[in-house]
């Protein structure tokens, strides 16, 4: 297909939502052996919640030991979106491969190292953009509880919009220039859920 403006795309304040997502969206699975043990999954591995008690996942050199995290088994490259829905106080991220795992340090979170990026979402303290160890604060532009997320791999731009049925609600966008392939990833909080949602073929989203 024609390539969709993505000037449009990452500087207007609304666009119809389905134009881009019928294009480039792409859905995620995640990697069991990365999830933290305070993690539960449940409807088909597309929800997370934090549990009352460790799950007894298996051992392995992937898996966030302290930090509530997991990430996404396959790579994002090139043009790539997907939605998911939050509660409570979330971490949305996009991550090398190489991020730390063992301890509670700021290189194994989520937007506070260099192999990550993340936008963090809560119900008491709003929205803020983290990379590096750095916040930006956005503006309270929507209630809206889905979060859209773009990604244009060769172009190094990370965007993040809130959704509705009709638009998008353009959020924060990083620029950067990625060196190896991106993972989603997702951290919460006590009382968080994160569901992934999908497109149907009528481009309508369900979560």
């Amino acid at each position: 297909p024609t390539p969709i403006s993505f000037l449009l795309l990452l500087n207007s304040a609304k666009i119809p939502i389905l134009l881009q997502a019928k294009v480039y969206f792409c859905e995620l699975e995640v990697d069991m052996n990365s999830v933290n043990r305070k993690l539960r999954l449940s409807d088909n591995d597309s929800r997370f919640s934090v549990g009352q008690e460790e799950q007894p996942y298996p051992d392995h050199p992937h898996r966030f030991q302290q930090c509530w995290q997991l990430m996404c088994r396959n790579a994002v490259t090139g043009r790539c979106y997907w939605e998911v829905e939050w509660k409570g106080g979330v971490l949305i991220s996009l991550s090398y491969k190489g991020i730390g795992r063992r301890g509670n340090r700021e290189d194994c979170r989520f937007g506070r190292n260099d192999q990550s990026w993340a936008l963090e979402c809560s119900d008491v303290f709003g929205l803020s953009a983290w990379h590096v160890n750095r916040e930006t604060n956005i503006p309270p532009l929507s209630n809206s509880q889905r979060i859209g997320v773009f990604l244009d791999f060769l172009a190094g731009t990370l965007s993040f919009y809130c959704t509705s049925s009709e638009t998008l609600v353009h959020l924060h966008t990083f620029s950067t220039t990625f060196t190896e392939p991106v993972y989603p990833g997702f951290g919460l909080w006590t009382g968080a859920s994160v569901s992934l949602s999908l497109l149907t073929n009528s481009g309508k989203q369900t979560p």
